[in-house]
């Protein structure tokens, strides 16, 4: 396996820059995950160190060396599709045997190493069964199999889990971590879903608009978030944003919304303007002592927790509290927060305004 080195890369299609020098490091044997919107430039990242794109500039590293301008069929990479590209005229065994084979090992060997694969996947009982007869789970199993028997320094995976339903992806990508931790393989895996990026995830590269927001563990990430951006894409409900017009200054420790003096963590940046207090849902309490009031709008049930959405003068925020707690739409409510999981932003640029507590990094 190899360390995956991603320094500077630019890529443009015309007049259209896909990713706008991003740099990050996969390390070996991690479980890296490429997130972000639809368009943000993370398949054509991935794209770009399977050697299926070439970058417009900037450098690709695999296990120390310099790829960026070599061809996929150098890099000692598999790459596993979203939609498995199997080929449909072999059966199960034959599609994993094929890159063996091409690479000229001999029958009994590639044979020989498909059983091996075949029996950490659980497939062994269908190697002699047609591709097109398989659950989309199977299918999905053939395509990872075919990857792991080449042995290769890393994986890279497009959105494999996206064409399954919600709960058999679910398990799939319980299954896909399991296999990960077993072998110790680099994989770097591209998804859209930021739930999903949460539970697989070592490390996590954020992007919007072809460019990294924000490189980190998935603590980092969701408790630290870096700008706005990330702040409302990851969460779910994502982070609440409270907007006031005002000055904090380095060592601040207390802001003002709404004329009442709200605790923050100590600050190491001054900042002035339109500002964003951001509060997770789970750090908001209702407190009939606070002076902070908001109205409840609306109540949404799940089960042992309840959604609240609370209409206040500096905008409206998410509330997730216990469902035994009684509430009444209409009703008005105090609200505290936990000063220690609050980040200013600067609403200008979306960037955090970095605390002693809480220090995102872009």
């Amino acid at each position: 396996m190899a360390q995956i080195r991603v320094e500077n890369v630019r890529k443009e299609f015309g007049d259209f820059t896909a990713v706008q020098s991003s740099s990050f490091t996969v390390e070996d044997g991690e479980f890296f995950m490429l997130l972000g919107p639809s368009g943000c430039g993370k398949t054509t990242t991935l794209r770009m160190m399977a050697g299926l794109e070439l970058p417009t500039s900037g450098q690709i590293y695999i296990g120390g060396e310099e790829v960026g301008m070599k061809p996929a069929s150098q890099r000692d990479i598999a790459f596993v599709f979203q939609m498995f590209a199997l080929y449909p005229h072999m059966n199960v065994g034959k599609n994993m045997s094929y890159p063996l084979l091409s690479q000229g090992m001999s029958k009994s060997d590639a044979q020989k190493r498909v059983r091996e694969v075949a029996r950490i996947l659980g497939i062994e009982d269908i190697l002699n069964k047609s591709v097109s007869g398989l659950s989309g789970g199977d299918r999905q199993r053939v395509a990872l199999g075919r990857a792991i028997v080449r042995e290769p320094k890393a994986f890279l995976m497009d959105e494999p889990l996206g064409a399954l339903d919600a709960e058999f992806r679910e398990h799939m990508s319980e299954e896909l971590r399991a296999l990960h931790d077993r072998m110790g393989a680099t994989t770097v895996y591209v998804t859209h879903d930021q739930l999903e990026a949460m539970q697989m995830g070592d490390k996590i590269v954020v992007m919007n608009h072809g460019v990294v927001e924000q490189f980190g563990t998935p603590q980092d990430i969701y408790d630290k978030p870096a700008t706005m951006f990330v702040a409302g894409f990851i969460g779910s409900p994502p982070m609440n944003f409270l907007h006031f017009e005002g000055e904090v200054l380095e060592n601040s420790t207390t802001v003002e919304l709404s004329g009442q003096t709200i605790a923050i963590p100590p600050q190491r940046e001054s900042a002035q303007g339109k500002l964003a207090f951001g509060v997770r849902p789970e750090h908001v309490k209702l407190s009939d002592e606070s002076e902070f009031r908001g109205k409840i709008l609306s109540t949404e049930y799940l089960g042992t927790s309840q959604i609240l959405t609370i209409q206040t003068q500096n905008g409206d925020l998410k509330v997730r509290t216990s469902s035994a707690q009684l509430v009444n739409v209409g009703e008005t409510v105090g609200l505290t927060f936990n000063e220690k999981t609050i980040t200013l932003f600067d609403e200008s640029s979306g960037i955090a305004i970095r605390s002693d507590l809480n220090i995102g990094s872009i």
